[in-house]
Parts: C-alpha cells; structure tokens; sequence
C-alpha cells in the first residue's frame, strides 16, 4: 500500500467512526516549516469537503505574506481558511485570544455540516486546541513586559525565573529558566490577576475527537527544501515586503516583526549587513526553527500518524500520471 493510499484509507476509516459517533471530528495536520502542510491540507479539504483552519502564528497577520508562506487568494478560494490575516502586525494574537477563535472556527464549521482541518506548526498552539487547555485571557501588558524585560538583561534570566519561583513554584517548574518569554508571561499573569498562572491553567476535554497526521521529512531534505522556498521568497520579493512594512512603521521589537523571515533583514536596513548575509541568517533561523518544531511534534508520539511527505509526493504523481 502506497503512503497515499494508506493516508486515505486512515482518514476514510475516521470519517466513518465520526458519522457513527455523537463526537465531532476533527483532522489536525502538523509537521515542520516548508515540508508541504499546505499542499496536503487543500488536498484533503477538497477531499473530504473540509474547511482549514490556522495554527501557524506567522499567519496571522495582515502584509506579511510571503515570509510566512501564507497560502495564496487562489489556494484560499478553493478552499475556506480560518485565522489568517486576523491582525495587523502591531497587534497582538495571544494564545488565550487563538484558542477562542479557532474553537469558535471548529465550532462553525462543524455547524455548517462540513469537516474542521487544523493546520499548522505552531506546536503549543495546536496543543492548545486538541488537548482542551484553559489558558488565562489576561492582555498584554507592554510596561510591566518592558519592566521585566528590563530586569533580565540587567540581572540575567535566572533573576526572573527566580522571582517566578516566589510566586508561583508550580509554574517555574515546568517553565526553562532560558525562556524568558514564557518567563515573562507566568509573571504578567501573576502580577496582573493576583493569581498563581498554574492555579488558572488546565485541561478540559474538548467536544471533538481529534485525528492527528504528521507529514515528515527526512532532515537533510527538508533543510535542503526549506533553502530553496527562501530563495524563492526573495525572488518573490521579500525584500520589498519586509522594507513596506518598515516604511509603515512597524518596529522590529513588535512580536509579528520579530519573527522569522523578518527580524534578520534588521541590520540589512541599518546598513550593516548585506542581503547575502540576510539570507544566509534566515536559512540557518530555519533550521533552528525546524528542530525547534521537532520538540513539540515529536516522531514517536503514539497520537501522531506520521507519513513521509517524499513517498506522498512520488504517490501523487504516479496517481496523477496517464496510463497508455
């Protein structure tokens, strides 16, 4: 059985346990950056006369198109898409704030009859949906994060994740010391509501039963592939978007703006790298990035069915190819 075939064939026996079953489905796609998620998922969709929704964090904002590898107005006109393009790249999508959209998204979806596909690399994201977490809706607070942000350069990580510790041991436990950003946000929570984070997080079952696919890649490949969706970035024109959006004043220390594709163009526009250089510090982010989703989407994990995304290619053209 070819790893197409065997796909299908996974899916099909899902969707019959869902029509038998009062529980909604749900298919949730993972895997890591530029190995074909989005190929497979508008294939699916058709397929399965589904919807997508975003788990990708770079996909929500608005002018940030082609270092995102957002999908293109035709990919979204074939098949509806949920939870692109929500916010302007100065504005902030917390997970508190995603996880509400994409469960109303599923929601609607699922109302209108159709199947909910979650796509996307944002580990913590997807997680988020198909484990049922409660996540605290506390906004960002931009003086109290510049405060602590002040105190970690000044004191070292440690200092913060100590303070954590004070306040909330169970929260600092399960929290690394070197990253601050979670760091940071334990403690917003805490200073702001008055309560321990750990006390206002959990699960909670969600009213779907999710069927998870991983699509991989073998490293050297997939790193090899992600070099050359940058270089067709920049062909594209990146340049050009990242210098818009600078022009329109979006500063670099903006989450949307620090992200990857984008913060590595910083010394370029301050004169003090050359493009070439750019690129080459965006490839090796990339890679960084992809081990980084390797962590969160890991290969032995017994809910993932993982498929190669070589064997699902070759597949598609044999499949594809006219018979004499």
């Amino acid at each position: 059985m070819t790893a197409s075939s065997e796909m299908q064939e996974a899916v099909s026996k899902r969707q019959d346990i869902r029509e038998q079953s009062p529980i909604s489905s749900l298919l949730v796609l993972v895997g890591p950056t530029a190995v074909g998620k989005t190929a497979l998922s508008l294939h699916l969709a058709e397929k399965l006369d589904g919807e997508i929704v975003s788990a990708d964090s770079r996909l929500f904002y608005r002018g940030m198109d082609i270092g995102t590898a957002k999908p293109t107005p035709d990919e979204r006109a074939r098949v509806p898409h949920h939870l692109i393009d929500i916010a302007a790249p100065d504005e902030t999508v917390g997970l508190a704030e995603f996880h509400e959209q994409a469960a109303a998204a599923i929601a609607g979806i699922h109302a209108r009859g159709k199947l909910p596909l979650l796509v996307g690399g944002t580990g913590q994201y997807v997680r988020a949906v198909v484990e049922g977490w409660r996540v605290p809706r506390v906004s960002p607070d931009a003086g109290l994060r510049a405060e602590l942000e002040v105190q970690a350069e000044r004191e070292g990580a440690e200092s913060l994740h100590a303070r954590l510790a004070r306040l909330d041991p169970a929260a600092a436990e399960k929290i690394d010391p070197r990253n601050v950003r979670r760091v940071i946000r334990a403690l917003e929570v805490c200073l702001v509501t008055g309560r321990p984070i750990s006390e206002q997080q959990g699960k909670q079952p969600p009213p779907y039963r999710a069927f998870q696919i991983g699509l991989t890649m073998e490293r050297e490949a997939l790193y090899a592939r992600a070099d050359e969706r940058i270089e067709a970035m920049m062909a594209a024109g990146l340049e050009d978007e990242v210098r818009r959006l600078v022009e329109a004043g979006y500063g670099w220390e903006l989450p949307a703006m620090s992200g990857l594709g984008y913060v590595q163009f910083r010394p370029y526009f301050a004169g003090e790298a050359a493009l070439e250089d750019v690129v080459i510090e965006i490839k090796r982010a990339t890679r960084r990035f992809i081990r980084h989703q390797y962590n969160w989407f890991r290969l032995d994990d017994p809910a993932i069915r993982w498929f190669d995304a070589v064997e699902m290619s070759a597949a598609g053209r044999a499949a594809r190819r006219p018979t004499s």
